[in-house]
């Protein structure tokens, strides 16, 4: 970051974690490409940084399905579909299909010199991987990890392990840490061992106990969407509600404003 963009870098860090389902909804007859719209709903929401789950760089047969000039399938892949303009995009694959692929991705308002990946797959039936990018905010450094982990409470733990080992090695002990993601964590049992990797939820005083519910979309019970950090705290989270945000993936997104625990000299 230069030095003129620190000068009017925001005192609050907005951050949104979203698993988009790859940018489709409905089946059969009925499905739709919802990509577009995504990304009229993410730039209305004016955050710093996007974190997303479930991207598409490619898919052949949804490419030939929504196959529209101007709003089908995108070119460049959904990760650069959904870039605000005057953003910088990073993005990672972590699972290969027979038709495609789908990955982590970060939007960011501010240049992403550094992009990392790291897997955690823990069985061939589920890859999944860590999107690692650095950058500087308020000339201090800053590490976002956008994650998915997976569906079963013993891989989700080792995925912790492994997450928490990755950051002892590839951060530095006085950096601060953002991680954002869908945990799948049905029943919320994973603070705990994100503690003793170094990592606390990011809850803010407006938050409901159990965190903001964003699964499904249409009847949020679970709070599967969250942020974990080491060396900010929250000021304030919320999940944007309408029919507009039921209708575009089967999460809800989760918006999380974060300060310094010390602030800045």
């Amino acid at each position: 970051m230069t030095h003129a963009m620190e000068a009017t870098a925001p005192a609050t860090l907005r951050v949104v974690t979203y698993n988009i389902h790859k940018g489709v909804r409905g089946v059969g007859p009925v499905r739709r490409l919802e990509i577009h719209q995504q990304r009229q709903g993410l730039a209305g929401l004016g955050a710093d940084l996007v974190c997303l789950q479930e991207v598409r760089l490619f898919h052949r047969g949804d490419a030939r399905r929504f196959a529209h000039p101007e709003r089908g399938w995108p070119a460049d892949g959904q990760a650069a579909c959904l870039t605000p303009e005057g953003y910088a995009c990073a993005y990672r694959t972590n699972a290969v299909t027979p038709q495609g692929e789908h990955g982590n991705a970060l939007l960011s308002r501010w240049p992403l010199p550094e992009v990392h990946h790291h897997d955690v797959s823990d069985h061939r039936f589920e890859q999944r991987g860590l999107l690692h990018v650095p950058l500087r905010w308020h000339d201090r450094s800053l590490h976002i990890i956008v994650a998915h982990f997976g569906l079963i409470h013993a891989s989700r733990l080792r995925q912790v392990q492994r997450l928490g080992a990755y950051v002892q090695r590839a951060v530095p002990p006085d950096d601060a840490v953002l991680v954002a993601g869908d945990f799948n964590d049905w029943r919320g049992q994973l603070d705990g061992p994100m503690r003793q990797a170094g990592l606390t939820r990011a809850s803010a005083p407006n938050e409901p106990r159990g965190g903001h519910r964003t699964f499904p979309s249409r009847w949020p019970v679970f709070a599967l969407d969250r942020v974990y950090v080491r060396g900010l705290h929250g000021l304030h989270s919320e999940v944007p509600r309408g029919a507009m945000w039921t209708r575009l993936s089967d999460h809800l997104p989760l918006l999380v404003e974060l300060a310094w625990i010390t602030p800045p000299q």
